[in-house]
């Protein structure tokens, strides 16, 4: 009993300290404009390279290790001289390239000369210089999309009810944009029940933007990817899942409760006005029709209309009506359906794209504020003080 009125007057006591910290620190943040987060990018190529070292370095006799990274350091030298060679060559083909075009209105001046028009001439050398500028920025472009190193890009995406990692991945995927070319791709790891229309709506118009700009778009499911997470997954060139992976659930469903009898019970009266005859349809405290009923309903069947023919734009070789029954299957089965392409893990995927080029995750970082992280920082710790007093109540009936 002792023990007990002590912590929880020290509980109280850390409580209070962290209102009056939190109560300072907005006042303080409320003047001040948060920022809105930044993107980090974490080279999985380098982790995966480390922990390959570190097993050889223990699986590998001294000798053996030595000349492995003796081959490998001669392989990284190729390279690096490879890579010189090559800039050398585009700065050469560039200097090249400025010459001949400061070479070129010295020519109209003097065909400006010999035809006595100045004006007209330094036009057309104007727009002769602006053309070949132009193809030049096209074509190192060309060249850099054709001779560029292959990359891909990992993003992670944990969805919930309301999607709300939307607004993390729409930061994401406009980095990646504006960073990648036409040789990269972008693997999402999906993680999501499905949950709202019109948020997983959202989710998966952002992932259509990867395929705009010409990059080939690879979603991996490890664990689940049902109702609004197949119409995010869908969108992709490629759908990878694990053997148990869920998939599927293409499928509408909404449930309501109703307190009508409840209020009638106690004699309160409820009030609903509308102007429309279906701005309403069921409610969970007036009484409901049938009328509103077969309103709702059809409601219901509207939208998953629309949720099939999503579908299908994407994936047009899938028999949708075999599929779209709102039921789920596991990968082996969701693989013999036609709703993924391929049985792999994201780690295997990752760990290959590796052995072939880099590969980045990225991910958007908010930073939180100090009363939000103080709050997170006391509920942890009052979290494992309880679980700690639970844990030796336990010990002591059990051992005493």
């Amino acid at each position: 009993m002792e023990y007990g009125m002590f912590f929880a007057k020290a509980i109280t006591i850390v409580i209070a300290i962290v209102v009056v910290i939190g109560s300072i620190a907005n006042l303080s943040n409320k003047n001040r404009k948060v920022s809105d987060g930044h993107i980090e990018i974490t080279n999985l190529t380098e982790e995966i390279d480390e922990v390959k070292d570190g097993m050889l370095e223990e699986l590998l006799s001294e000798d053996e290790y030595k000349a492995l990274q003796k081959q490998k350091k001669k392989e990284q030298k190729a390279e690096q001289k490879e890579l010189k060679k090559k800039l050398k060559a585009e700065k050469s083909h560039s200097k090249d390239s400025d010459k001949k075009l400061a070479d070129e209105p010295h020519k109209e001046t003097a065909q400006e000369k010999q035809a006595n028009s100045d004006e007209e001439q330094a036009e057309v050398a104007e727009e002769q210089d602006a053309a070949d500028s132009a193809k030049s920025q096209e074509s190192a472009k060309s060249d850099g999309d054709t001779e560029g190193k292959s990359r891909l890009f990992v993003v992670d995406f944990d969805g919930d009810v309301e999607a709300s990692a939307v607004s993390d991945l729409r930061e994401e995927i406009t980095a990646i944009i504006s960073a990648a070319n036409s040789n990269d791709k972008v693997l999402v790891k999906l993680e999501s029940p499905g949950g709202m229309v019109h948020s997983y709506g959202l989710a998966a118009s952002q992932l259509t933007r990867i395929k705009a700009a010409n990059l080939k778009l690879v979603v991996a499911v490890d664990q689940v990817a049902a109702s609004g997470g197949y119409m995010m997954a869908c969108v992709a060139d490629e759908i990878l899942a694990a053997p148990f992976a869920v998939v599927g659930s293409i499928g509408v469903v909404a449930e309501i409760p109703n307190f009508h009898r409840l209020l009638r019970h106690n004699k309160v009266d409820y009030e609903q006005h509308t102007a429309g005859e279906y701005k309403r349809t069921l409610t969970m405290f007036a009484e409901n029709t049938d009328s509103a009923r077969t309103k709702f309903k059809q409601e219901l069947e509207e939208t998953h209309d629309l949720f099939k023919q999503f579908i299908t734009e994407n994936r047009p070789s899938l028999d949708i009506d075999k599929v779209a029954t709102g039921e789920h299957w596991y990968g082996t089965q969701a693989l013999e359906l036609g709703l993924i392409d391929k049985i792999q893990t994201s780690d295997d995927y990752i760990v290959n794209a590796a052995g072939d080029g880099d590969v980045f995750e990225i991910a958007y970082q908010v930073k939180k504020p100090l009363s939000e992280r103080l709050s997170f920082s006391v509920q942890s710790a009052i979290e494992k003080a309880f679980s700690s007093v639970w844990q030796k109540s336990i010990e002591s009936r059990l051992f005493k």
